[in-house]
């Protein structure tokens, strides 16, 4: 019987992740995947046997269960929409961790008994594999959570990567040193492979940048995939292997996607410091911006036949999605053509906008990605970029010494108007100035999203 829970729930993942990829349908996946993930826990408590017996300790068991679902399910209700990327990497975190003390736990009962023999010492490769991986997945989760939230900021030194290469060696060369040890293996080398790993999950995001925290994201989402799948593989436990090889390949192909969207290599993004100070480097003075006024605004795009809203982190920092939506809906009404642009890294994780928007119910066909929405500027009358920046930066494709040249962007240069929200002129987290902002047809409308987009519809509907 549990073998059948075990296939069901490998096919519920496999079905979960499918629908992933649809908007429509993430929802229902999500409950899809969820559902065999529930079912395989419950099958494995009350029905595994091994030499005859079942699991022992079910009041810890259940006690664990009931906490950690408690914790996840507050936790989850109560966040905010601008939050919601450093949970994402807090509960990745939380995988890695979990999967780090399954190889420790698997190694302390390994060395209490006499081992020998090819297939232990593959079992003791796959324990150290899960362990350092687990182990650099948590504590890199946890200071990219930290820099999400403000807590932590980039520290990089002269030399770092190097130091952070001679870490990874000795870290390899310390797990090569156990395994040849068997039978006799070394407590003290794994306890020092253990600390080692954890310093370089540290020191491996520290020096990167914000704007790189997407792709960090969902680089450190697959290492707890991979670690999760080598507890699979050491309890022969079929559902946690197809579960760990399915996020592990989901996030690296996540990952090549989010390289390719900012025209970045995966070395590059991991010793190029991108969007730390370093990168203002590509800046340079600008001319003179010019502003314009709410009741302006109302009027240009009250009369306009096309509009293009460029949803941005500035956004999500208002929690302004649904005034968004309110002024989307507003100006449908008026007969105007609303649209979103959505750039892949724009917010702080993999599909930032696209679950901000999905909050405030803006149907899902009026998202348009990248190269749908660079079709279609050129017919559009106005857009409006809510706290977007280095996404929508023409220097991108423009200037040679800029640190995002080359990266694929958002061309809302090419429509009649621009009108861009921002709290100031502060530059985005690739540490630059917009160029876009200083061109003769972009206007500048400052102050808070939320507060801006409701007054933007009290004019429109007061003054029209």
């Amino acid at each position: 019987m549990l073998p059948l829970i075990y296939l069901i729930g490998s096919v519920t993942f496999i079905i979960g992740l499918k629908m992933l990829s649809n908007p429509a349908t993430a929802r229902k996946g999500n409950a899809i995947a969820a559902g065999g993930m529930t079912l395989a826990i419950l099958g494995t408590i009350f029905l595994y046997r091994h030499h005859g017996q079942g699991l022992h300790n079910y009041g810890w068991i259940m006690a664990g269960l009931l906490i950690g679902g408690v914790v996840g399910l507050v936790s989850a209700r109560r966040v905010k929409m601008t939050a919601m990327p450093e949970m994402v990497s807090l509960f990745n975190g939380m995988g890695g961790a979990c999967a780090a003390l399954i190889s420790i736990v698997e190694f302390e009962y390994m060395t209490a008994v006499i081992f020998t023999g090819a297939p232990v010492r593959m079992q003791l490769v796959i324990i150290l594999a899960g362990m350092v991986i687990g182990a650099v997945s948590f504590a890199g989760s946890v200071i990219a959570w930290g820099k999400l939230n403000g807590r932590i900021k980039d520290i990089s030194f002269k030399g770092q990567h190097i130091f952070n290469l001679v870490i990874l060696a000795v870290i390899l060369l310390l797990a090569v040193v156990v395994t040849a040890a068997l039978p006799a293996v070394t407590v003290i080398l794994f306890v020092v492979i253990l600390l080692l790993s954890l310093l370089y999950g540290i020191c491996f995001v520290l020096p990167i940048g914000g704007a790189d925290m997407p792709v960090v994201i969902s680089l450190l989402n697959s290492f707890t995939g991979v670690a999760a799948a080598c507890g699979g593989f050491l309890y022969n436990n079929p559902v946690m292997l197809t579960g760990g090889i399915l996020v592990g390949s989901a996030g690296t192909i996540l990952t090549i996607l989010m390289c390719k969207a900012m025209n970045r290599s995966l070395k590059n993004v991991l010793i190029g410091s991108f969007g730390s100070p370093k990168a203002a480097g590509g800046s340079r003075e600008q001319g003179a911006y010019k502003e314009i006024t709410l009741s302006d605004t109302a009027v240009i795009m009250a009369y306009a036949r096309k509009v293009m809203i460029v949803p941005g982190y500035g956004l999500a920092v208002a929690q302004a999605q649904h005034a968004c939506h309110e002024l989307e809906t507003l100006l449908e009404a008026r007969g105007v053509e609303v649209k979103y642009a959505i750039h892949p890294v724009a917010g702080r994780m993999p599909g930032h906008m696209n679950v901000l928007l999905a909050e405030a119910d803006v149907p899902y066909e009026k998202l348009l990605e990248m190269e749908q929405a660079n079709g279609q500027f050129n017919t559009t009358d106005v857009v409006l970029v809510l706290g977007a920046n280095d996404v929508v930066n023409p220097a991108a494709k423009t200037d040679p010494a800029s640190p995002i040249y080359g990266m694929p962007i958002l061309d809302v240069e090419n429509a009649r108007s621009v009108i861009v929200n921002k709290r100031s002129m502060k530059p985005g987290y690739a540490g630059i100035e917009n160029d876009l902002f200083f061109q003769p047809k972009t206007s500048m409308l400052f102050g808070d999203a939320k507060q801006v987009l409701q007054q933007l519809v009290a004019e429109i509907v007061n003054s029209l």
